[in-house]
């Protein structure tokens, strides 16, 4: 549904690229829903067309992947701006090129708005010393930038916020583990609002086993298969990036898929499950270590809202923190941000849907409106 004219200088338009489709999401100063559309990604066209829908909207927040350690926040977009996002591009080329063509054509489309970058690295600037260091040689680090970034940060940052929200306590005393569970997968420590730790790195491929990505994995077998396997540097890429994971694992990427499979007695199937919720439970546990202690576990992402067996065969093991699920609520079907605990448990358990668009437009909200249009 698009609407063709918007005349609430209140409404701003979330251009959030995926990696299948751009997603435009059109909210009102109360952050109700008026209108939405997709288009699919790396078409410039269908976006183009799309944002035709939107011509009056007065400001548009974009989901940028990458800010490095240049962008600790949202930032209006004008021309240095622009070339500084593309100087981040290395650091995340599979990610950052697409949103900055989307963010592109939304300018040429949409020349009289302002243009916000919301970045997914920015939520993680907090992590200590210790949690975004590498222990590899200074020039490393000093020269290259080599450190954590972590991403998801815009979903993580939403969902501790809701979980706080439905908790019932101030958000600055609780300390948090979200698990954004999707295609992409990372987990992140929240101590009193802020990103103290979390399981993606340098690249979205460290960390928790996904869809087609391996996650963490002893970087002497890159370097064996680069140099005693005879593997291409761009074929391990390739392999780790698009064909590992639940995919090599199990034959699909489907989450759903490997669920059905493994019940019917599949071995590679219980195999892949078996070892997706290994890492989710041991970087959950690393989590509440970063934390000293846990309040809340959320869940968010298409699996963490829709896998009730996900949700609950991570918390099988988790017993010894103090995490327990109620089997009907973890079951019941419908809204998504709910409570999921068993009665009495130590840390109460949350299912929260994913709502990158409310992130960017509190974020796009928050620049004093006296920045201009670029």
């Amino acid at each position: 549904m698009v609407r063709d004219a918007v005349s609430g200088r209140g409404e701003i338009l979330v251009v959030n690229v995926g990696s299948s489709s751009v997603k435009l999401r059109l909210l009102d100063r109360d952050d109700t829903l008026l209108a939405e559309d997709d288009a699919a990604a790396r078409d410039d066209d269908a976006l183009r067309r799309a944002l035709a829908g939107f011509a009056q909207v007065p400001d548009v927040g974009h989901r940028i992947v990458h800010g490095g350690t240049r962008y600790l926040s949202a930032v209006v977009v004008d021309e240095e701006v622009r070339a500084g996002l593309a100087e981040l591009a290395a650091l995340a080329p599979l990610h950052q090129p697409p949103a900055l063509a989307a963010l592109d054509t939304a300018r040429r489309a949409l020349p009289r708005a302002r243009h916000v970058a919301c970045f997914d690295t920015a939520f993680h600037t907090t992590l200590p010393p210790a949690a975004f260091t590498y222990a590899v040689p200074a020039a490393w680090r000093d020269g290259l930038g080599v450190r954590r970034y972590g991403f998801h940060g815009l979903s993580h940052a939403y969902a501790s916020k809701r979980a706080a929200a439905l908790y019932g306590r101030d958000g600055d005393r609780l300390r948090i583990v979200t698990c954004h569970l999707g295609a992409g997968a990372s987990l992140c420590a929240v101590r009193s609002g802020r990103s103290i730790d979390t399981t993606m790195g340098f690249t979205p491929l460290e960390g928790l086993v996904m869809a087609t990505r391996s996650g963490s994995l002893d970087p002497g077998l890159v370097l064996w298969l680069v140099q005693q396997g005879g593997l291409a540097p761009a074929a391990v890429e390739e392999a780790l990036e698009r064909q590992s994971g639940l995919l090599g694992l199990a034959g699909t990427a489907d989450m759903r898929a490997v669920l059905r499979a493994a019940a019917e007695g599949a071995a590679e199937a219980r195999l892949a499950l078996d070892v997706y919720i290994h890492r989710l439970r041991a970087e959950i546990a690393a989590m509440t270590a970063s934390l000293g202690g846990l309040d809340a576990l959320v869940f968010t992402g298409g699996v963490g809202e829709r896998s009730a067996a996900v949700r609950a065969l991570a918390a099988e093991g988790l017993g010894y923190l103090g995490v327990a699920l109620d089997d009907a609520r973890n079951e019941a079907a419908g809204a998504s941000d709910r409570e999921i605990s068993a009665a009495g448990a130590g840390v109460r358990s949350f299912v929260v849907g994913a709502r990158e668009d409310l992130e960017i437009a509190a974020q796009v909200r928050a620049i004093e409106p006296g920045v201009p249009a670029q």
